[in-house]
């Protein structure tokens, strides 16, 4: 009798544990959001080429900075066979769109309006640079784009 009352106060716990698990599993799942003309990417399906993940805001003056330094630079990491993905966290598209009506930009801006893609990869501040092998397995993450991004992402 004593067995039957701890089993049921013990599935409970188990079955709660086995959701949790669940839940956590289902975020690694496909992320796709959309650019600021309203296509679709899927982030974290980014296999087959090394990618650098930038999250940003527009409220950030250090993400300010980054965001110049990586329209200049953004071409010539292309060219290196290296996917950049430029992503805003947590901001409505009409506030992103008018942070760039007039810059031009030489990358797509990914609309992370929810912050599913920065939960997904632990983002706690910005800038942030999540760097990912041609498998999608994050190989470096750090708050400034670090100088030797090629060795980190190209070796083998």
């Amino acid at each position: 009798m004593r067995f039957f009352k701890r089993l049921r106060l013990i599935l409970p716990i188990i079955f709660v544990f086995l959701l949790l698990s669940m839940a956590s599993a289902e975020v690694k799942k496909d992320i796709i959001i959309k650019d600021l003309k309203g296509r679709p990417v899927n982030v974290t399906g980014q296999k087959g080429r090394p990618a650098i993940l930038m999250f940003w805001t527009t409220w950030c003056r250090f993400c300010r900075d980054a965001i110049k330094a990586m329209n200049k630079d953004y071409a010539g990491i292309e060219k290196e066979g290296i996917t950049v993905l430029v992503i805003n966290v947590g901001e409505h598209e009409y506030r992103v769109k008018r942070y760039f009506k007039d810059t031009v930009m030489n990358f797509r801006v990914l609309l992370d309006e929810n912050s599913l893609v920065a939960d997904n990869y632990d983002i706690e501040g910005v800038p942030t640079y999540v760097l990912l092998n041609k498998e999608g397995k994050v190989v470096y993450k750090t708050n400034r784009m670090p100088a030797n991004y090629k060795n980190l992402l190209l070796k083998k």
